[in-house]
């Protein structure tokens, strides 16, 4: 039965893609999209690239123009947090006091940033913007967290002529990202910038220390609604959280199997793929989450990209440039099988190394 009013839970890319897929289908019922920030829809990679350098003006990145968001003919409420679900009644209740009914709920309230004590933490563009004021004044910075997210605000401080120290917990940075090999290089990129990096958690004498140590998704609303919360909403491959509920973005941790641990990623491409598949199967449709995961990250004038789980004894094989110029293609292989593929530099060769390769390139599968 297709619903005549779907209310959407977020709305950054994920909440705002389920939206404007329904419409493109043709979807002619109401569509609410409640959202947290004070914001439209906004970009969130910039925000540790352009906005912390000052090479993009000082706002929301915009993710779409006033007039297409007009034509979503979507009610919007922004600057709203919604604070409880009952699931029995499809009411979700928001801060303000107002009890909103459903046919059909789309939870795409993403994550949020761990905190560490009194450090900076960036996840929403107002975030970016007060970092990026400290930044201009501070002499040294830390970053705790040698993830991607901590690796770009590093290069942001570097670029701005600070000094820089990066602090992680593996020897390199990005390992669970990238493996032991690349991560050193990645490293030696860092060092030939000017960064200090380092293990543990002392900070020094920095006057500004950054946490990127990691995110939760924001299901605290969804406490005793009924749905299953496990590092994220527990969904199925469908992304279906219960009858009529659906999750999408970093909030949401699929699987086939009820079993399964399952999986929950946090990048753009995933919350648009999901957003898609969601607003498919809202309309009746059957279609499975079956991605190649995919995410990149631009540090100094370094693209990386990597399609595919760069597994952490995988084995790599650069196919085409040279390590030493800082350009190449690589393919990580593990027992026989092509698990991802590389690009330093090389948006061309990944793109091509995706479309053929994307019948080996699969999800891990933890259990």
């Amino acid at each position: 039965m297709i619903p005549s009013d779907v209310l959407i839970i977020g709305a950054s890319v994920g909440g705002l893609t389920v939206a404007e897929a329904l419409r493109h289908k043709g979807f002619r019922g109401r569509i609410r999209i409640v959202g947290d920030e004070p914001h439209p829809p906004y970009d969130r990679p910039p925000l540790s690239k352009e906005i912390l350098t000052g090479k993009a003006p000082a706002g929301p990145p915009v993710l779409r123009t006033p007039g297409r968001l007009d034509a979503l003919d979507a009610k919007w409420l922004l600057g709203r947090r919604a604070v409880r679900l009952r699931h029995d009644t499809r009411v979700v209740e928001l801060d303000d006091g107002r009890a909103l009914s459903y046919d059909v709920l789309v939870i795409a309230t993403g994550s949020m940033a761990k905190p560490h004590g009194t450090a900076r933490t960036l996840r929403t563009v107002d975030d970016a913007l007060a970092l990026r004021a400290e930044l201009h004044t501070a002499r040294h910075v830390a970053v705790l967290g040698a993830g991607v997210l901590g690796c770009e605000v590093a290069a942001a401080a570097r670029t701005l002529g600070r000094r820089v120290t990066l602090i992680g917990r593996e020897p390199v940075p990005m390992a669970g990202r990238l493996g032991p090999t690349l991560g050193a290089y990645l490293a030696d990129l860092h060092r030939d910038r000017g960064v200090r990096l380092r293990t543990g958690s002392d900070t020094g004498d920095a006057d500004l220390v950054v946490a990127a140590v990691g995110s939760e998704p924001a299901t605290g609303w969804l406490d005793n609604s009924g749905l299953r919360i496990d590092d994220g909403v527990r969904c199925d491959s469908h992304l279906r959280a219960a009858p009529s509920v659906y999750a999408v973005g970093d909030v949401a941790r699929w699987s086939d199997h009820p079993d399964d641990v399952g999986i929950r990623l946090e990048t753009r491409t995933n919350a648009t793929e999901q957003g898609l598949v969601a607003a498919a199967n809202i309309l009746g449709a059957d279609r499975l989450y079956r991605p190649v995961p995919y995410f990149w990250t631009e540090q100094y004038e370094i693209r990386i990209q990597v399609h595919g789980v760069v597994t952490p004894h995988a084995r790599i094989r650069v196919v085409d440039g040279d390590l030493r110029l800082g350009r190449f293609l690589a393919l990580a292989e593990a027992d026989g099988t092509t698990t991802a593929a590389i690009g330093w530099n090389h948006p061309l060769g990944v793109r091509q190394a995706h479309r053929l390769l994307r019948g080996d390139l699969t999800t891990t599968r933890n259990r």
